[in-house]
């Protein structure tokens, strides 16, 4: 989440009037993540998020994103649902953007993973992949393999700026990377961003997901690759075994992975680590001064890229 959009209370009330939830009564921006602007919202009749769409997201595929948030929430997946209007449509234009209420969900983000959160985030997602099963429309991942090396390309001489080398070694991990790329595997709609801060506690249970933006039809193990890259490092860049051990068991006692999507994880966790550290790498140069965004360091998730490289099987993660 980010502002890059400002909405004046004057604009914001306009928009309002399409909707049947009320008045204004508070309203502020969210710092947090790196997409879209998006807006803490509390009228007369509850508490929202309103988010709009920034230039990142293909308009065309807003109804897709929010479709598959619709259908998950009706099948048990504790997400935002979208608001409709009086006029039935969840998008309405504000301020030059697309955008969209959503309805709040309570609880806070972990700014510190422990072993107890991991359980529950691995049997969210294999709940949120059973449920996708039934939401027909698909949707391609454009940060899947098939879009890293011309996002690596835009990246350019950033590479050496940031450090010396780094060209040299990602064009190599890339290649290695794609050239093992896994065939074959169980596909489905995975959130392929579910990140500590897209996923909300309360009371020491897990009481959301949020920020489905980067969702899309992909291999669901690979879902499962990001959720180990963003929940099972520590800080000085080492794999907590206990914690990747407890993520798969969650995950497993919902859905089991077969045998050749545990063989797999090495390389699709170095795919998930090149495919947040490349995005990173970009947003480090390329964010508009003056937004409201919080930036996140690419070299972090070079370490854990180095670490999948070398894991010998999936036995590096505690199966």
């Amino acid at each position: 989440m980010a502002v890059y959009t400002e909405v004046s209370d004057e604009a914001l009330a306009a928009f309002l009037t399409a909707y049947d939830i009320g008045r204004m009564v508070a309203f502020r921006g969210i710092a947090e993540g790196v997409e879209n602007s998006n807006y803490s919202l509390r009228t007369t009749g509850g508490d929202f998020i309103l988010t709009l769409y920034e230039k990142r997201v293909d308009p065309a595929e807003l109804p897709w994103f929010l479709g598959l948030m619709d259908h998950l929430a009706r099948h048990g997946i504790v997400c935002p649902r979208p608001v409709a209007a009086r006029d039935g449509g969840a998008l309405r234009p504000l301020c030059g953007r697309q955008a969209a209420i959503t309805t709040f969900l309570p609880g806070v983000w972990p700014r510190r993973v422990r072993v107890e959160h991991c359980a529950p985030v691995g049997a969210a997602l294999a709940a949120l992949h059973l449920a996708g099963q039934g939401y027909a429309p698909t949707r391609a991942n454009a940060l899947g393999p098939a879009g890293w090396a011309p996002l690596l390309a835009r990246c350019g001489d950033v590479t050496e700026a940031v450090q010396p080398g780094l060209g040299t070694e990602l064009h190599a991990a890339l290649d290695a990377i794609l050239a093992a790329w896994p065939a074959g595997l169980p596909i489905g709609h995975i959130h392929a961003d579910l990140f500590p801060d897209n996923v909300f506690f309360l009371e020491g249970a897990l009481s959301g997901l949020i920020d489905f933006y980067f969702a899309a039809t992909d291999i669901l193990a690979y879902d499962v690759a990001v959720c180990l890259n963003a929940w099972c490092f520590e800080a000085d860049g080492a794999l907590n075994v206990t914690k990747a051990r407890a993520l798969l068991a969650g995950y497993g006692g919902v859905r089991a992975l077969s045998a050749a999507e545990r063989a797999a994880l090495p390389v699709l966790c170095q795919g998930a680590a090149i495919r947040f550290l490349l995005t990173r790498l970009y947003d480090w140069v390329n964010t508009p001064p003056g937004a409201l965004v919080t930036r996140k360091d690419p070299i972090e998730y070079l370490r854990r890229l180095r670490f999948h490289r070398a894991a010998p099987d999936e036995h590096a993660y505690g199966i």
